[in-house]
């Protein structure tokens, strides 16, 4: 068990994804307003790795049980 599976069947819809994506970077743009550089930085992180996991490596098709039923 991975502690943050983005290739879990939870995030097969678009909209999750983009919404997770979106909240992510925006906390980190409010964290780096009000001063707070590292969790500003944090998030920023992990707003960017889930970007890249669901938009670039994500594959809504694929069975993340490897094709066990």
């Amino acid at each position: 068990m991975k502690f943050l599976d983005v290739q879990h069947p939870f995030f097969r819809p678009m909209w999750r994804r983009v919404a997770i994506v979106a909240v992510c970077l925006g906390w980190a743009a409010v964290e780096l307003a009000s001063g707070a550089v590292f969790w500003a930085i944090l998030f920023g992180a992990l707003g960017l790795y889930c970007a890249h996991q669901f938009f670039i490596a994500f594959d809504p098709t694929e069975d993340p049980r490897g094709g066990q039923g």
